[in-house]
């Protein structure tokens, strides 16, 4: 094939398509556990590329930023795959991916995927339940004491959480220090603790149809 008859990127550079392969435009909080399970699985034809994790806390944003990673990478790849649920946009991102002719991960969360869709709708009592995963668990400083205020002002707690009565900690991995750190962070928060092992639930189930 000579140049003239290769695609070319706006900047009129050959373009190259990534033939049999998937790009995952991903939430950053999801990056380890999706690493792990294209490790675990062989999976070397999906490629990841992620979102800042602080979209959690600004869920405005997401949507924009999804439309603009699809636009940038669409030409280069057979299929892309968003690694978002809907998380608190209100809809909208599932309209954008639509539009754009893309999937999306099923579900209102990563807290419900984790644990599998069937599963989290079933726990239609626990409205009063604060979850955290792994990568919450982590940076549990960074993304919930900081940005709330807690660490400066632990007062504002009950505004917060007063109506929270338990931290369940969603564990993607079997972590001793990672639990003995989830129960802390209940502690800071005065809520009852509870642990569930989840594993990486429709997470892995979603990219295995990939």
């Amino acid at each position: 094939m000579t140049l003239s008859d290769t695609a070319l990127t706006e900047d009129g550079l050959p373009l190259k398509t990534r033939q049999g392969r998937i790009l995952l435009i991903a939430c950053g909080a999801l990056a380890r556990e999706i690493l792990d399970l294209k490790r675990l699985n062989g999976w070397d034809h999906l490629d990841l590329t992620c979102l800042p994790a602080k979209y959690h806390l600004y869920p405005d944003k997401i949507t924009d930023a999804v439309r603009a990673a699809v636009a940038k990478h669409r030409a280069t790849y057979d299929d892309i795959f968003v690694v978002y649920a809907d998380c608190g946009t209100g809809g909208q991102l599932q309209t954008a991916c639509a539009e754009l002719g893309v999937k999306m991960i099923a579900g209102p969360h990563c807290y419900s995927f984790f644990e599998g869709n069937g599963r989290f709708a079933a726990h239609d009592d626990e409205i009063t339940a604060f979850y955290l995963t792994d990568f919450l668990v982590r940076q549990f400083d960074a993304f919930i004491m900081k940005p709330m205020g807690l660490d400066r002002h632990p007062e504002l707690r009950d505004m917060y959480f007063g109506n929270y009565e338990k931290l369940v900690y969603q564990a993607q991995t079997k972590d001793d220090d990672l639990l003995e750190k989830a129960k802390a962070c209940a502690a800071k928060l005065n809520l009852t603790f509870e642990y569930r092992f989840t594993g990486y639930g429709d997470l892995a189930n979603a990219l295995k149809t990939l």
